[in-house]
């Protein structure tokens, strides 16, 4: 079919050939960084290694009297009035078009995980709570929010989401992480994909790849994974971000696996990224990426080698700003070390994306948006139903609900108790950039857990004290608090994390841990707690699962929230009082001890305890565990008893009902077990699931049609199949706790994947008719 000559995709693909013809080396170049403006290049450093690889202050029309390909976090920087920065955002999108040659508009792009980076910004939970909530079309939802407030203000990129897969919970960016299970990371990752872009804002897949499979749990450090590794496990949420929900970025990883980094790395960045996956969006380099190939990597002998490397292996893209893609990559094609046609193909690429956001339309005018509020109602509700969905109920012998709390004394304890910054992760604005100025408000309304509960108890005498703080080790508090949980019908002890960067929390990104033990002295104060005899009630706010089998024996209840956002103290406090039946389940396994890490549920049989080690890695909870205020029950598992290899799939459906006296929902969750293989594979490995709403006594028939490419995995001679042989699929509360479970055989001959097989689970949910009373009590 021949192209129509007047579409507007025909003509903005002429207006990208007539630029890449015409444009200069230098103005080439320019569209291939960003720059970054009003950045403290020693106090608070938001990006590794800031303080050495930031330049001087520029200017901004010096930096870009060539053209400019990204405006780095002009929103997420500093605390500015969103409405003012968007007049000047888009100002300087009038001065690239009129007073430089190329009149070519630049890409704004902001850090946008829990939320737009930027003051005033609706904060979300993080991503183990999308986790926690299994629930894709929720998080969809949220992410389109965030993308509708970045497209108001003249936000086109964001850098969201990360689809690294959880391998240590020692690595301080867990909390930025949706979950161990790569199933359940692509299918919630691609969620937010769908939603962001929906907006008209490009997703940024991070980290490609390996990112999270470091050394001892070591932010930035060597990652010696196999490549089978890699494919079976690190690459699927990728792939199908890329291939099913059309990212439209991807940005490297700052890793080495086996030697090679990622940023130097045409194995990846190219061969099976654009070549094999059809991945036609920009890959971005991380903040500086591209220059540590020599100053960390140290394979590269300057900025200029470092250059060439970055952009032969398929890097487009240089941020923050042009370390080495401009005078280092101009001299390297002035001297012929490069082709220009490499620069070319990048340019054409960041040219394609900005054509298809309407930026080199004839009729494209920068405008200062209307006044937005980036905190309206409707996403305040948003992140409030996903902070309540999030909400894990780990243990708890009857203590909760509290119900009718009148006349009762509370005793609300610890350090994260009557704390804001405790709700909120590291790339959160209030944890990343407030910090660094102390005398500006958090310009979102956030009650914290103290303020939340006595709004949701205001007949309970509720009393409060820190006893301790997160990290500090002061013991000074810790008798008063225990003398307070004594005189008290109940005490809540409010434990866990404060996020931070590069060491200034217990969370976050550089801030990894060498003990999965709670931090400071809190352990001290719960030991202070228990030992009063009041029943007590543990609350983790956190960014990781901690090793804290002691409480999960001795409390009387334990509930764990993954920093759950501005809402998230609200939806804590509704869980306690029972306002909400909990329904989120564990997103990674819950450790017994850092001994057992790196841990995951998904290893083989090797990987359990055995009689020759004295270590048994078992977590102290499993992966997909949480219980409820109701009971349900399962019946009627059925499964095909044959499925063929060569792309077929397996249908099963079972029967869940609400057995209790309250609504509840119950995440259903599919997992199977290849019997034999020519390889080790894992003794479980979920394959599907379904979120269900049921009101008590009601049931639904939960189908489940599971694609053979979900068993698929690297053979003995390194291509991916489908084998025949004999699986089991079974339905489980959680990885642990098997309901039901039904053989099935895989027949004919080996199958190769070829790519063109559907990735992920479709799920049918089909309420049933009410049973009668009689039905119900025989």
């Amino acid at each position: 079919m021949t192209p129509d000559p007047q579409s507007p995709d025909t003509r903005r693909s002429r207006r990208v050939d007539d630029l890449v013809a015409g444009l200069s080396l230098d103005e080439k170049l320019a569209q291939l960084v960003g720059v970054w403006l009003n950045v403290d290049r020693e106090e608070g450093v938001v990006a590794p290694l800031q303080d050495t690889m930031q330049g001087e202050d520029v200017e901004f029309e010096a930096f870009a009297r060539h053209g400019l390909g990204h405006v780095t976090r002009h929103f997420g920087t500093r605390p500015v009035d969103p409405e003012w920065a968007a007049a000047r955002l888009a100002e300087r999108q009038r001065w690239l078009m009129e007073r430089t040659r190329p009149g070519i508009p630049a890409l704004a792009h902001e850090e946008c995980l829990t939320g737009l980076a930027a003051w005033r910004a609706t904060t979300y939970p993080v991503p183990p709570a999308w986790g926690a909530s299994f629930d894709p079309a929720l998080v969809e939802r949220m992410a389109r929010r965030i993308g509708e407030d970045m497209a108001a203000l003249g936000v086109h990129q964001g850098l969201a989401p990360v689809l690294d897969v959880i391998r240590d919970q020692r690595w301080g960016r867990v909390e930025e992480c949706v979950s161990e299970d790569p199933y359940a990371v692509a299918a919630i990752g691609a969620a937010y994909v769908r939603g962001l872009q929906s907006a008209g804002v490009i997703a940024t897949l991070k980290h490609f790849v390996g990112y999270s499979a470091s050394r001892a749990g070591r932010n930035l450090a060597p990652v010696h994974a196999g490549p089978r590794e890699v494919a079976d496990t690190l690459l699927f949420p990728f792939e199908v971000a890329v291939r099913d929900a059309g990212a439209g970025s991807v940005m490297h990883s700052y890793a080495e696996i086996d030697g090679v980094p990622v940023a130097a790395d045409p194995t990846y960045l190219t061969a099976l990224l654009r070549d094999a996956w059809g991945f036609e969006g920009t890959v971005v380099a991380d903040y500086f990426g591209v220059a540590f190939l020599h100053t960390l990597h140290a394979v590269a002998d300057d900025a200029e080698d470092a250059a060439v490397q970055a952009l032969t292996a398929g890097i487009d893209v240089e941020l923050p700003t042009g370390v080495a893609y401009l005078e280092p990559l101009k001299a390297a094609v002035l001297a012929g070390r490069v082709s220009e046609d490499l620069v070319d193909r990048a340019l054409r690429r960041v040219l394609t994306q900005k054509a298809a956001l309407g930026l080199l339309d004839d009729d494209y005018k920068p405008e200062p948006s209307a006044p937005v509020d980036l905190d309206p109602p409707a996403s305040r509700e948003v992140a409030r139903r996903l902070a309540e969905e999030s909400v894990v109920l780990l243990v708890n012998d009857g203590v909760l609900p509290l119900g009718g709390a009148a006349g009762r004394r509370v005793a609300l304890v610890g350090p994260n108790a009557d704390s804001v910054t405790a709700l909120f992760g590291c790339y959160a604005f209030v944890n990343h950039v407030l910090p660094q100025f102390p005398d500006v408000a958090t310009g979102i309304e956030v009650p914290t857990l103290l303020d939340a509960l006595r709004a949701e108890l205001p007949d309970a005498e509720i009393a409060h004290e820190r006893g301790t703080g997160v990290d500090d080790g002061d013991r000074t508090g810790i008798a008063a608090a225990a003398r307070l949980a004594a005189s008290s019908d109940v005490a809540i002890l409010v434990l866990g994390d404060r996020s931070g960067l590069f060491g200034r929390g217990t969370s976050g990104e550089g801030c990894d841990v060498e003990s999965l033990d709670l931090p400071g002295a809190q352990a001290e104060l719960a030991e202070a707690v228990l030992t009063t005899g009041t029943p007590t009630v543990v609350v983790l706010l956190t960014g990781r699962a901690y090793a804290v089998p002691d409480l999960l024996g001795r409390a009387a209840a334990v509930v764990q929230a993954f920093f759950p956002g501005e809402a998230g103290a609200g939806a804590v406090a509704r869980v306690l009082s029972g306002a909400v039946n909990p329904s989120g389940r564990l997103p990674m396994s819950m450790p017994r001890s850092a001994a057992g890490q790196p841990y995951s549920y998904l290893h083989p049989r090797l990987g359990a305890a055995s009689s020759v080690s004295n270590i048994d890695p078992a977590p102290a909870l499993p992966f997909g565990h949480g219980l409820s205020y109701t009971g349900f029950a399962y019946t009627g598992l059925t499964a095909d008893e044959t499925v063929p290899a060569g792309g077929g799939s397996i249908r099963c459906a079972v029967t869940v009902r609400n057995t209790g006296g309250r609504p509840g929902a119950e995440v259903v969750q599919v997992y199977a077990s290849d019997t034999v293989a020519s390889v080790t594979r894992p003794v479980a490995q979920l394959v599907g699931f379904a979120r269900v709403e049921l009101e008590p006594g009601q049931a639904a028939r939960v189908g489940f049609d599971v694609p053979l490419r979900l068993l698929a995995f690297t053979g003995r001679h390194g291509r991916r199949v489908v084998e025949p042989g004999a699986v089991v699929v079974s339905v489980r509360r959680s990885a642990a706790d098997v309901v039901a479970e039904r053989p099935i055989t895989i027949t004919g001959p080996v199958y190769e994947v070829t790519g063109a097989e559907r990735r992920l689970t479709d799920v049918s949910v089909h309420l049933l008719p009410r049973r009668s009373t009689a039905e119900e009590q025989s």
